[in-house]
């Protein structure tokens, strides 16, 4: 879907997987500054939407799902995965609840397969899924916004923002009420700086939980059983996955950024050294220069210089080894 919010001064479209919404507005820093001092939105309508209704629907997903549902209270933000049998990430889910409607939003063009999925294990369960992403859209109120969304939305809450579910008809009227409008390269350049992982981009097809970090905020580690936990308690009890995410300073003289799937060599091998892993997302902050999150192998020193692609690189622990 195209955002009406792409008609805005300034406006640049998004492309690849954000195809659909603005990659900027004319001002990256000072649109990312505005963000950092809690001023503005971005606009996240381009994100699947998804609602699980019906009595048992915390019960339900607790079976499904890598984290605890059952006891999830109305407006308590969560976020969850959906593993393969061997551990494998296929869905990040990124949920509150309303007493009534379980409200997820879901990387774009993953919500098809996902409803999919979920409607595949309903059974005899007294639940109703559904997809909303014609008639809903996301957009992000930064920490420390004053911005009061109307009551009637639906707010999910976390450390990091405020998504906010509201219908598409009032994309425009709430950009007019909450300006000034960030695009999605200053959102990525500030969660790049958190460390948070995305699905499609610091993931592939074999990547599990505990390389990202994931197992802290999406992986309940004392719950029942859900596809994927044999995996999930093996490499927790060992200690020992096999990649990690690191947090990468660039060298602020390059003029390009390594693109997604650049490779990750040692410094001291050179550029024709053996590939230890691949960049994941880069990006130019507004106070930290060209920076990049990376997946490489467990055992890379972690004080060692790095090159990403052709860029050197300095690297800062998020998994430990």
């Amino acid at each position: 879907m195209t955002s009406p919010l792409l008609n805005l001064p300034g406006a640049v479209a998004a492309e690849g997987r954000d195809e659909g919404v603005a990659a900027h507005y004319g001002e990256l820093f000072g649109e990312q500054r505005a963000l950092a001092d809690g001023r503005g939105f971005v606009d996240l309508s381009h994100r699947g939407v998804v609602t699980v209704s019906g009595p048992e629907r915390l019960s339900w997903l607790h079976l499904l799902l890598t984290q605890h549902m059952t006891e999830l209270p109305p407006g308590r933000a969560t976020e969850a995965l959906i593993l393969s049998a061997n551990g494998h990430i296929e869905h990040a889910l990124y949920l509150v609840d309303d007493g009534e409607t379980v409200w997820a939003h879901v990387e774009p063009g993953t919500q098809e397969a996902l409803i999919a999925y979920l409607e595949s294990m309903k059974f005899f369960y007294r639940v109703e899924v559904a997809d909303r992403t014609a008639d809903f859209a996301v957009v992000h109120l930064p920490a420390g916004s004053v911005a009061e969304p109307d009551k009637e939305h639906v707010v999910r809450e976390t450390a990091f923002g405020r998504d906010v579910f509201l219908p598409r008809a009032e994309l425009e009227a709430f950009a007019a009420a909450h300006g000034p409008a960030a695009g999605l390269l200053a959102y990525e350049a500030l969660r790049v700086e958190a460390h948070r992982p995305r699905l499609g981009l610091e993931t592939d097809h074999r990547t599990i939980p505990h390389e990202l970090g994931w197992i802290g905020t999406a992986v309940h580690l004392q719950k029942g059983c859900y596809r994927g936990q044999e995996t999930v308690a093996r490499v927790h009890n060992l200690g020992k996955p096999p990649r990690r995410l690191v947090f990468l300073h660039l060298d602020g003289s390059e003029v390009h950024l390594p693109p997604h799937g650049a490779p990750v060599r040692l410094a001291a091998d050179g550029a024709e050294g053996r590939q230890l892993g691949f960049v994941t997302t880069a990006a130019r902050h507004h106070e930290l220069g060209p920076i990049a999150l990376a997946l490489v192998k467990r055992n890379v020193p972690v004080d060692a210089p790095l090159l990403a692609g052709q860029t050197a690189a300095a690297q800062e622990v998020v998994v430990a080894p």
